[in-house]
């Protein structure tokens, strides 16, 4: 039987405090970084500073957090420098002056930083994965309270990131979404840039000692993308990509004590298990956003293509009953509007819940609701085709196809105006009469 898991919030709140602000204020500056077409600056940045961190070491030959969280900023700051400058000297792709810049610079310090671990304790898969376990522990006096240190520089950092966003707003908003129009505005968007920029660094450097520098590349793109998916509107995107960030560092943490303990293993890296619960959260909203979920498109497109194959019926029928004087069967409905049976058997069904086709016969027959809204669709469609002919200039054996489509999206208001345009016809192009709108 497995042992329960124990929560002791002396320890366990401090890490879910400091991954909160880890992942909070790296998502902050993320959703400029999402809107600018950017998201992998934060992840060169990310790992670009690692020749700062060692060569901080080399340097003063200390481990003095300070002085390596300059030279890790400073890097950072160069690495967004670099890159801007081999876009504009060598005119090549954002994303291909990225990746020169940063797997250089990553690469020379997985260098530096292996041969300083062989003289130092310095693990650079503490870097990479963090030790945010441990974060509790390491405390220092804060107004007269012992205060993991982690939590300190992190609720400092987050505090920035919030102010910054807040008092900025306006030039972020403009620079992200028009840099030109920022500029003849007055706002220099390369000053924003370069702002931007020495924050994500700071961000990144800042929590690289508690979450490595895997978690901090997830935070920066993962709850801007997911809030990006639920709504179009910047500030609410940011609060939710904030919401989304906090959320995922408790439920992460709660993940990695109970999760294993379900496969019969203690726990697992909270930073690791932060990771995966936005990823989650994220995939739950790429399903079931109500705007671009994967589901919620499907559903629409059913339902779409549904409402056009019963205006499809309806048209048909009106058009047999105005011109034959007959009804035609079900088998040249499909044959005509090349349905499958089981969608045309939906389609005639909902037809008949709503009134349109008479109930409790196999006979398809329309009620006065389907006759008028089988009126409405050919009023539509034979205005469309006397536009397509007097204003567009088309030929009128190629309007058919294009007067279908439009037919199917044409409100009464768009009929008076089409009937205006085309001085209120009573026939189309090719003879048919125009039913009027009422």
């Amino acid at each position: 039987m497995m042992a329960s898991v124990q929560w002791a919030w002396s320890l366990d709140g401090w890490i879910i405090l400091v991954g909160a602000f880890a992942a909070v204020s790296a998502a902050l500056l993320g959703n400029f970084l999402v809107l600018r077409r950017m998201s992998m600056l934060g992840d060169a940045i990310t790992h670009a500073v690692l020749p700062g961190i060692a060569t901080a070491f080399f340097i003063t030959q200390s481990r003095d957090s300070l002085t390596m969280f300059i030279g890790a900023v400073v890097v950072g700051i160069l690495t967004a420098f670099f890159t801007e400058w081999i876009r504009n000297a060598g005119n090549v792709d954002e994303g291909a002056s990225m990746g020169v810049v940063f797997t250089s610079l990553f690469a020379l310090g997985l260098v530096l930083l292996v041969q300083t671990a062989d003289n130092v304790d310095l693990d650079p898969y503490c870097v990479l994965y963090g030790a945010i376990e441990l974060a509790p522990l390491d405390t220092m006096d804060f107004f007269g309270n012992e205060i993991p240190r982690a939590a300190v520089i992190l609720g400092a950092v987050t505090l920035i990131n919030i102010l910054f966003v807040i008092l900025f707003f306006k030039e972020l908003r403009l620079t992200s979404f028009d840099p030109a129009l920022a500029t003849t505005m007055g706002y220099s968007a390369k000053l924003m840039h370069y702002a931007l920029m020495v924050l994500v660094s700071v961000t990144a450097v800042a929590s690289f000692e508690s979450v490595g520098s895997i978690l901090v590349v997830a935070m920066f793109v993962v709850p801007p993308a997911t809030a990006y998916m639920l709504t179009d509107r910047l500030g609410i995107m940011i609060l939710l990509s904030a919401i989304i960030a906090a959320a995922s560092a408790i439920s992460g943490h709660a993940m990695a004590i109970t999760v294993p303990t379900w496969l019969g293993f203690g726990s697992t890296t909270t930073a690791g298990m932060i990771a995966v619960a936005t990823g989650i959260i994220f995939l739950l909203a790429a399903t079931f956003s109500p705007t671009h979920g994967v589901v919620v498109k499907a559903v629409r497109r059913q339902v779409l293509s549904m409402t056009i194959l019963c205006d499809d019926i309806v048209a048909f029928l009106f058009r047999a009953e105005e011109i034959d004087h007959r009804t035609p069967t079900a088998e040249e409905l499909q044959e005509n509007l090349l349905a499958t049976n089981r969608a045309l058997k939906i389609a005639l069904m909902l037809l008949r819940r709503s009134g349109e086709l008479q109930a409790g016969t196999t006979s398809l027959h329309l009620t006065d609701t389907g006759r008028r809204r089988g009126q409405r669709l050919v009023r539509s469609h034979r205005l469309w085709e006397q536009y397509l002919v007097d204003r567009a200039g088309r030929e009128t054996d190629r309007i058919h196809d294009q007067a279908e489509r439009f037919e199917h999206f044409t409100d009464r208001e768009l009929r008076e105006q089409l009937a205006e345009q085309t001085d209120g016809p009573t026939e189309d192009p090719h003879g048919r009469p125009i039913p009027d709108e009422h």
